[in-house]
């Protein structure tokens, strides 16, 4: 009987529980999570995060440290902030955040929030692009390219958004089994293309590794026109570039399926794997082609894969764009179909995803991709600290949790007036103190929080 069902029958049966707790039966252990996120962080960023660091000049002590420690924060915050309100609350940030901050304030943020996914995914969808295009011998995107550079660029990026987006659209199930099934093959493709090309780059002995690493790879100087980073922008980097799931909760979306909060722990595949085993490859493979190109300005994952490994590093470009693509695009779904939620979830995400696709055919997305990555998450982080001190702290001090619902408005001013005080502030940081975007997020997430304390008092007072 399931065979004969057609394909928008199965679509309109898919039930991703936007605006209701998920139901026991339905959630999910470890496995689950642990190749979700496997899947989404060893993915397509990957390829272009790792060359990025070595085109800003990081030296090689600052980058395994500086990975090191700021990924382990990364994995206590989705742990001990998003998974433990995920599994306390069991819905989604966006249904959440409506009964904080009333119906006018979640319209939009979700449109703001819905927007930056599209872009990211948009990116990651390019990436992939990149390695399709090879066998077309497709011009491939420079680091100082802005526009589509050509028209069969065009059509190579829309075939990949157009698989990408198909795989979105039947929900976290699907994505989940999709990146269970590509996460394991796609780190091992990492780590042999970056063991295959070191004899390249003159590492004959496991000895001789490291003085290569900081003579040859991680050299501590800076391409010509890039700025310079240090331990501390690593640091703050591996930390903040998935601010806007852990800090900014928008993974309470995914780990509202989780049996228990301590499998937010199980984000440490993702970031070990992806954010510094995957980061410190893809940069070994980087500075192999900019070697043996001369120092070319083609800054295109699909062909620096191919020219260290081949087909196989091709070929995990591609998986890789979609594993992170596929899970980002969901979240933009639930987003805007949480504006109205009589929409079917896998007709907004094939809208999502035509949006996402045109996005992706301007290469600037992945060219500043470090700056994108730091501002989504900077934008969406003051709400995170709103849920926490709503969530934990609200009717310790004597005042409303939920306040929107319970007072049945459309908008929370105390929300507003958080979200619009803290990025003010951290634009005040950047343009008067010249503090990189990269350090804004910490004291911008307690300032959030000591305003919207204050917000909240004073709009509670009667």
């Amino acid at each position: 009987m399931e065979k004969n069902k057609s394909l928008v029958d199965r679509l309109n049966a898919v039930n991703e529980y936007e605006q209701q707790p998920i139901p026991t039966n339905k959630l999910k252990g470890w496995r689950n999570f642990l190749g979700t996120y496997a899947g989404e962080h060893t993915a397509g960023t990957e390829f272009v995060i790792g060359p990025l660091f070595v085109a800003h000049g990081a030296s090689a002590i600052d980058l395994v440290t500086g990975l090191l420690f700021g990924n382990i924060l990364a994995v206590l915050s989705w742990a001990f902030l998003t998974a433990k309100i995920a599994v306390k609350t069991r819905v989604t940030l966006y249904y959440l955040l409506e009964k904080i901050a009333g119906k006018k304030f979640t319209l939009i943020y979700n449109l703001v929030n819905a927007g930056l996914f599209c872009f990211l995914a948009g990116s990651m969808i390019a990436v992939a692009a990149t390695a399709v295009g090879i066998p077309f011998d497709m011009a491939m995107p420079q680091l100082t390219d802005v526009l589509p550079n050509s028209l069969g660029w065009v059509w190579t990026v829309f075939v990949v958004g157009a698989i990408t987006t198909l795989i979105a659209m039947f929900g976290f199930d699907q994505v989940s089994k999709f990146a269970m099934v590509a996460a394991p093959w796609m780190i091992m493709v990492f780590i042999a293309a970056a063991l295959a090309v070191l004899p390249r780059l003159g590492v004959t002995e496991v000895g001789s590794f490291w003085s290569v690493a900081e003579s040859t790879i991680w050299t501590g100087v800076p391409l010509e026109g890039q700025s310079k980073f240090g331990f501390w922008h690593i640091l703050f980097f591996a930390w903040f570039c998935n601010m806007a799931m852990h800090i900014g909760m928008a993974d309470l979306s995914l780990l509202r399926y989780a049996k228990k909060w301590q499998q937010g722990f199980s984000s440490a595949t993702g970031v070990f794997l992806g954010h510094f085993i995957a980061w410190i490859a893809s940069g070994i493979l980087y500075s192999l082609f900019l070697i043996e190109s001369k120092g070319s300005l083609t800054f295109a994952p699909g062909p620096i894969a191919y020219s260290a490994v081949g087909v196989a590093g091709a070929i995990c470009v591609v998986i890789a764009g979609w594993t992170t693509a596929n899970p980002t695009l969901y979240r933009a779904g639930l987003a805007i179909q949480s504006i109205n939620p009589k929409w079917k979830t896998w007709k907004v995400t094939l809208f999502v995803g035509l949006f996402t696709t045109i996005a992706a055919c301007f290469p600037a997305l992945v060219m500043r991709l470090l700056e994108f990555v730091a501002l989504y998450g900077l934008i969406l982080m003051p709400v995170g600290a709103v849920i926490f001190i709503d969530v934990y702290m609200l009717e310790k001090v004597g005042l409303k949790a939920n306040y929107a619902e319970f007072k049945g408005v459309s908008l929370n001013w105390a929300v507003a007036l958080t979200w619009i005080i803290t990025l003010s502030f951290c634009l005040f940081l950047n343009l008067v103190f010249g503090i990189e975007i990269f350090f804004l997020g910490l004291p911008g997430w307690f300032v959030a929080v000591l305003v919207y304390l204050v917000a909240s008092k004073m709009n509670q007072k009667k």
